[in-house]
Protein backbone atom coordinates (compact mmCIF):
# COMPACT_ATOMS: atom_id res chain seq x y z
CA UNK A 1 0.00 0.00 0.00
CA UNK A 2 1.63 3.12 -1.35
CA UNK A 3 0.25 6.71 -0.30
CA UNK A 4 -0.27 9.00 -2.73
CA UNK A 5 1.72 11.75 -3.21
CA UNK A 6 1.10 15.80 -3.77
CA UNK A 7 1.92 15.44 -7.59
CA UNK A 8 -1.12 12.85 -7.71
CA UNK A 9 -3.45 15.67 -6.19
CA UNK A 10 -1.83 18.51 -7.71
CA UNK A 11 -3.77 18.18 -11.03
CA UNK A 12 -7.05 18.59 -12.49
CA UNK A 13 -9.89 18.05 -10.22
CA UNK A 14 -11.83 15.99 -12.43
CA UNK A 15 -8.67 13.63 -13.56
CA UNK A 16 -8.00 13.27 -9.62
CA UNK A 17 -11.41 12.27 -9.07
CA UNK A 18 -11.23 9.57 -11.65
CA UNK A 19 -8.51 8.42 -10.18
CA UNK A 20 -9.79 8.49 -6.57
CA UNK A 21 -11.87 5.46 -7.55
CA UNK A 22 -10.69 2.50 -6.42
CA UNK A 23 -7.89 3.91 -3.82
CA UNK A 24 -7.97 3.25 -0.04
CA UNK A 25 -8.96 5.86 2.47
CA UNK A 26 -7.33 5.21 5.23
CA UNK A 27 -8.15 6.53 8.97
CA UNK A 28 -5.86 6.15 12.51
CA UNK A 29 -8.69 6.56 15.63
CA UNK A 30 -8.96 5.31 18.52
CA UNK A 31 -6.03 2.89 18.44
CA UNK A 32 -6.95 1.61 14.86
CA UNK A 33 -6.33 2.31 11.48
CA UNK A 34 -9.62 1.95 9.56
CA UNK A 35 -9.21 1.53 5.87
CA UNK A 36 -12.03 1.30 3.10
CA UNK A 37 -11.74 1.35 -0.60
CA UNK A 38 -13.12 4.66 -2.25
CA UNK A 39 -16.03 3.62 -4.95
CA UNK A 40 -17.77 6.81 -5.93
CA UNK A 41 -16.22 10.24 -6.02
CA UNK A 42 -17.82 13.61 -7.13
CA UNK A 43 -15.75 16.86 -8.70
CA UNK A 44 -16.41 20.27 -7.96
CA UNK A 45 -14.54 22.76 -9.98
CA UNK A 46 -13.60 25.82 -8.54
CA UNK A 47 -16.20 29.09 -7.99
CA UNK A 48 -17.78 28.95 -11.59
CA UNK A 49 -19.36 25.61 -11.10
CA UNK A 50 -22.80 26.42 -9.31
CA UNK A 51 -22.36 23.20 -7.26
CA UNK A 52 -19.45 23.81 -5.44
CA UNK A 53 -19.32 25.47 -2.34
CA UNK A 54 -16.69 27.93 -3.46
CA UNK A 55 -19.35 29.56 -5.77
CA UNK A 56 -19.69 32.67 -3.52
CA UNK A 57 -16.10 32.66 -2.77
CA UNK A 58 -14.02 32.64 -0.16
CA UNK A 59 -15.16 32.16 3.26
CA UNK A 60 -14.43 30.69 6.89
CA UNK A 61 -16.14 27.49 5.59
CA UNK A 62 -14.63 27.71 2.34
CA UNK A 63 -11.10 28.47 2.98
CA UNK A 64 -10.02 24.88 2.60
CA UNK A 65 -10.81 24.44 -1.14
CA UNK A 66 -8.14 27.60 -1.43
CA UNK A 67 -5.21 25.73 0.05
CA UNK A 68 -2.83 23.22 -1.44
CA UNK A 69 -3.71 20.03 -3.00
CA UNK A 70 -4.23 17.10 -0.71
CA UNK A 71 -5.47 19.37 1.84
CA UNK A 72 -8.86 17.50 3.45
CA UNK A 73 -12.35 19.51 3.27
CA UNK A 74 -14.43 18.22 6.03
CA UNK A 75 -18.09 19.60 6.79
CA UNK A 76 -20.74 19.36 8.40
CA UNK A 77 -23.83 18.56 5.90
CA UNK A 78 -27.73 18.97 7.43
CA UNK A 79 -25.75 19.41 10.71
CA UNK A 80 -26.00 15.95 10.38
CA UNK A 81 -23.28 14.03 8.59
CA UNK A 82 -19.40 14.89 8.20
CA UNK A 83 -18.67 14.75 4.34
CA UNK A 84 -14.98 14.38 3.30
CA UNK A 85 -13.27 16.46 0.42
CA UNK A 86 -10.27 16.59 -1.17
CA UNK A 87 -8.32 19.56 -2.85
CA UNK A 88 -7.16 19.36 -5.98
CA UNK A 89 -5.01 21.98 -8.01
CA UNK A 90 -3.86 25.18 -7.88
CA UNK A 91 -3.47 26.88 -4.72
CA UNK A 92 -6.30 29.87 -4.63
CA UNK A 93 -8.41 27.48 -7.99
CA UNK A 94 -10.97 26.37 -5.35
CA UNK A 95 -11.70 22.57 -6.41
CA UNK A 96 -12.05 19.95 -4.74
CA UNK A 97 -13.40 15.79 -5.09
CA UNK A 98 -15.94 14.58 -2.51
CA UNK A 99 -15.21 10.99 -1.71
CA UNK A 100 -18.93 9.98 -2.31
CA UNK A 101 -18.88 6.56 -1.33
CA UNK A 102 -16.97 3.15 -0.49
CA UNK A 103 -17.27 -0.31 -1.22
CA UNK A 104 -18.47 -0.75 2.05
CA UNK A 105 -19.72 2.15 3.19
CA UNK A 106 -22.42 3.36 0.24
CA UNK A 107 -22.68 6.92 1.07
CA UNK A 108 -20.58 9.75 1.85
CA UNK A 109 -21.82 10.31 5.26
CA UNK A 110 -21.57 6.47 5.69
CA UNK A 111 -18.27 6.17 5.00
CA UNK A 112 -16.87 8.87 7.65
CA UNK A 113 -18.80 7.53 10.36
CA UNK A 114 -17.63 3.97 9.32
CA UNK A 115 -13.76 6.16 9.45
CA UNK A 116 -14.73 7.75 12.19
CA UNK A 117 -13.79 11.13 10.20
CA UNK A 118 -15.07 14.33 11.48
CA UNK A 119 -14.49 18.32 11.90
CA UNK A 120 -10.92 17.89 13.42
CA UNK A 121 -10.00 16.34 9.97
CA UNK A 122 -10.89 19.60 8.22
CA UNK A 123 -7.55 20.69 6.64
CA UNK A 124 -5.44 17.53 7.36
CA UNK A 125 -2.39 17.36 4.83
CA UNK A 126 -3.34 13.84 3.19
CA UNK A 127 0.74 13.60 1.80
CA UNK A 128 1.91 14.11 5.36
CA UNK A 129 -0.38 13.00 7.95
CA UNK A 130 0.12 10.32 10.24
CA UNK A 131 -3.75 9.89 10.63
CA UNK A 132 -5.45 10.67 7.26
CA UNK A 133 -4.44 9.75 3.88
CA UNK A 134 -5.46 8.23 0.72
CA UNK A 135 -3.46 5.20 -0.73
CA UNK A 136 -3.42 2.94 -3.88
CA UNK A 137 -2.65 -0.77 -3.69
CA UNK A 138 -2.63 -1.72 -7.21
CA UNK A 139 -6.14 -2.02 -7.38
CA UNK A 140 -7.45 -2.13 -11.13
CA UNK A 141 -11.12 -1.48 -11.64
CA UNK A 142 -13.82 -0.15 -14.23
CA UNK A 143 -15.52 3.39 -13.68
CA UNK A 144 -18.37 5.23 -15.16
CA UNK A 145 -19.59 8.48 -15.40
CA UNK A 146 -23.33 10.08 -14.74
CA UNK A 147 -24.13 13.27 -13.30
CA UNK A 148 -23.73 14.64 -9.60
CA UNK A 149 -26.49 14.54 -7.30
CA UNK A 150 -28.09 16.27 -4.38
CA UNK A 151 -26.98 19.73 -6.19
CA UNK A 152 -30.29 21.04 -6.70
CA UNK A 153 -29.71 24.22 -5.37
CA UNK A 154 -26.98 24.15 -8.96
CA UNK A 155 -27.68 25.75 -12.35
CA UNK A 156 -29.21 22.86 -14.98
CA UNK A 157 -26.11 23.19 -16.65
CA UNK A 158 -23.82 22.24 -13.74
CA UNK A 159 -26.58 19.75 -12.39
CA UNK A 160 -26.30 17.86 -16.04
CA UNK A 161 -22.34 17.48 -16.39
CA UNK A 162 -21.44 14.33 -16.23
CA UNK A 163 -18.87 14.33 -12.90
CA UNK A 164 -19.96 11.56 -10.49
CA UNK A 165 -16.82 8.56 -11.33
CA UNK A 166 -18.37 5.31 -10.49
CA UNK A 167 -16.99 1.92 -9.73
CA UNK A 168 -18.25 -0.18 -12.00
CA UNK A 169 -18.44 -3.78 -10.85
CA UNK A 170 -20.79 -4.66 -13.98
Amino acid sequence: MERLTESFYHRPCLAVARDLVGKLLVHRAGGQELILRISETEAYCGEADTACHARFGKTARTQPLYEKAGTSYVYLCYGIHWLMNVVTGEEEQPEAVLIRACVEAPGPGKLTKALKITGQDNRRDLVTDSDLWIASDGFQCDIRCDRRVGIDYASTADREKPWRFIMDNE
